[in-house]
């Protein structure tokens, strides 16, 4: 049988359990929870933000005529 029963990972829990205890546990899920809250922040806020690029821009210069600019 190669698939997970429910055995398997309840036994796979008990076992992390006994390894790290409840409050090491804890601490990693606050702080997992933390860095998806900050990443889904950062992705709306980046969102929010009208990318510059896109923008049409309009380059001002003054247009000389090539006859008069040139003498032979």
């Amino acid at each position: 049988m190669a698939g997970l029963s429910i055995w398997h990972v309840v036994i796979f829990a008990i076992v992390v359990i006994l390894l790290f205890g409840t409050s090491k546990l804890k601490n990693l899920g606050k702080d997992v929870g933390g860095a998806v809250k900050d990443f889904k922040k950062s992705i709306k806020d980046d969102e929010a933000i009208p990318s510059r690029l896109n923008e049409p821009r309009t380059i001002e210069a003054q247009v000389k005529n090539p006859e008069n600019s040139v003498k032979s």
